[in-house]
């Protein structure tokens, strides 16, 4: 009798994750592992990760990057609470932290204490900077963004802009599920565990290395986007009658596409601008004519016109819109219940293994709410749970 055919992929069932974390990037490692199948239980303070009461722009991060987990809400400060979290590390294949550096080892919560205990412990550590001068200090997204460059490179000269969304702690959290999986297949050959360490700074030095690769090729530095000389002549935002989109005419046969179906017949006959280079060079004298004939178009029409094409485009979307958005419909978002009960479509991981997108219906979990099962899971009796409970080292929502 053949085996039943999943509905998602999971090629990390079967593995436990022990999560110490708060804001983005430590959740996102979770939330990526949860994503494939992984078991993560979620460590949170009594009372639940202040993540959770976050405003305005922090209002996302909890139910972003806490979806498909357990929560456990412990109080580390109680001999009692705190052997629960060494027992749930003890019984982890990874462990996943983000806390300032030396908190967890201050709670004997190390990655030298735990491996000793379970020495096939895969110690993941989400910090601000790897080993080296800056080591000790405390960062954020913004901190790396500016100190990596990526800011520079991001606003117009002189006027250094963040990422609109939190990329760094998102791009040094898939380095790190990159060095967890690296480890595990290394655990597969040596029976042991390892200590991966990722970061805000060296990742975003990694994102902005074509930047130090421009200045290292060319001698010159590299200019901020908004002021930067492109490889391609049409490379840009256009505005349309009503809204903005994105064209990139990036070889020499899509400008000759791009020429016939926006009707530029003048465009095209100059043959001194067949060659992209030489449309580089002509870019002052071709944008204004490009610019001038898009507007008379809606967006609509240009879409129309441009689908199919090879030429790449984009509308310039809000994130709201892409709730609508036709091709993540296709699967790119799941369904989720907020922890208030309200239900919503969030992004699933996106990726797709064997024909099969990761996701599904996701909850997210109420602080303490998988308490009871997850002591339970450890080898608690009712007995030791009811005490640990009545005594405040755990807490059950």
């Amino acid at each position: 009798m053949s085996e039943p055919v999943a509905a998602t992929p999971a090629p990390l069932a079967g593995i436990r994750i022990a999560e110490f974390t708060h804001m983005v990037m430590g959740p996102a490692v979770g939330h990526i592992l949860a994503g494939l199948g992984a078991e993560v239980i979620r460590i949170e303070p009594i009372g639940g990760d202040p993540t959770r009461r976050l405003l305005g722009s922090g209002s996302g991060y909890f139910p972003m990057y806490n979806r498909g987990k357990q929560s456990i809400c412990l109080d580390l400060k109680s001999p009692e609470g705190l052997a629960v979290a060494k027992d749930i590390a003890a019984k982890a294949d990874i462990l996943v932290e983000n806390f300032r550096p030396g908190a967890l080892d201050r709670l004997g919560l190390s990655y030298e204490a735990l491996s000793a205990v379970n020495p096939r412990l895969i110690y993941c550590s989400e910090k601000g900077f790897l080993p080296g001068p800056y080591e000790n200090r405390t960062a954020l997204d913004e901190v790396a963004q500016m100190m990596g460059g990526l800011a520079y490179m991001t606003g117009p000269p002189g006027r250094p802009l963040r990422a609109g969304s939190s990329v760094i702690d998102v791009t040094g959290a898939m380095f790190g599920v990159i060095g967890i999986l690296a480890a595990l297949e290394e655990r597969h050959r040596t029976g042991k565990g390892q200590k991966v360490v990722a970061s805000l700074f060296e990742t975003t030095a990694y994102l902005v290395g074509q930047h130090m690769a421009q200045f290292a090729v060319t001698g010159k530095p590299a200019a901020p986007m908004p002021a930067r000389i492109s490889a391609w002549a049409i490379y840009d935002v256009f505005e349309t009658q009503d809204l903005p989109v994105f064209i990139g005419v990036v070889s020499d046969s899509l400008w000759e596409k791009f020429c016939a179906l926006l009707g530029f017949d003048e465009l095209w006959a100059d043959e001194s601008i067949r060659a992209n280079n030489q449309r580089v060079l002509a870019r002052d004298r071709i944008l204004p004519t490009v610019r001038e004939k898009v507007a008379t178009f809606t967006r609509a029409e240009i879409i129309a016109r441009l689908e199919g094409t090879g030429i790449p485009f984009a509308p310039v979307s809000k994130p709201e819109e892409l709730f609508d958005d036709p091709q993540l419909a296709a699967g790119g978002l799941e369904p989720v219940t907020l922890d208030t009960g309200a239900q919503t479509q969030l992004p699933t991981i996106p990726l797709e293994m064997a024909g099969l997108r990761p996701g599904g219906g996701a909850v997210l979990p109420t602080p303490g709410k998988d308490a009871r099962d997850v002591l339970a899971g450890l080898g608690y009796d009712a007995g030791q749970i009811d005490a640990l409970i009545s005594g405040g080292a755990v807490a059950e929502s």
